[in-house]
């Protein structure tokens, strides 16, 4: 084989490995990249049914439920518009309460319930994720609601 050949073919292989590569990594990106919907986008029909993504708002005041088990919770998330009902089944965080901000993560299945695998609840007092208040602020939800200030930790 020529020089001018051997050069083209190596080129050639290396363009095919570079496009392997970056097919692979795009695929590994989208299958881990979480989205984030509202009450309000779930009702609406946005979030999708069996993928996982995360579900913020306020744990709506009255709806926590606790099983026999000691470890399942039912409970409702909130945008003050909208409502979700979540099922969780672990420990959860010690500052997860009633009327408190949190997001959780998991799938949504035909049934319109929320089956979550993860569940945060803001840290301290002052702090709610951005997220979180951009959607109550969405949704319309009061002060009262919107506790706290917005965004990153200082």
């Amino acid at each position: 084989m020529k020089s001018g050949k051997k050069r083209l073919a190596l080129v050639g292989v290396i363009l095919l490995g570079v496009g392997a590569a970056a097919a692979l990594a795009f695929t590994a990106f989208r299958q881990n990249m979480l989205y984030f919907f509202s009450p309000t986008q779930v009702s609406a029909g946005e979030a999708p049914i069996g993928h996982t993504f995360r579900l913020g708002g306020l744990v709506e005041t009255g709806s926590l439920k606790r099983h026999a088990d000691g470890l399942t919770v039912d409970f409702a998330i909130t945008d003050t518009a909208h409502r979700v009902p979540v099922t969780y089944s672990g420990v959860l965080p010690d500052l997860f309460r009633e009327g408190q901000g949190t997001v959780a993560l998991g799938k949504l299945g035909p049934d319109g319930r929320f089956a979550a695998d993860e569940v945060l609840a803001k840290h301290d007092e002052n702090y709610m994720p951005p997220e979180v208040a951009d959607a109550l602020k969405t949704a319309g939800a009061g002060p009262a609601a919107v506790t706290g200030r917005t965004g990153r930790l200082p």
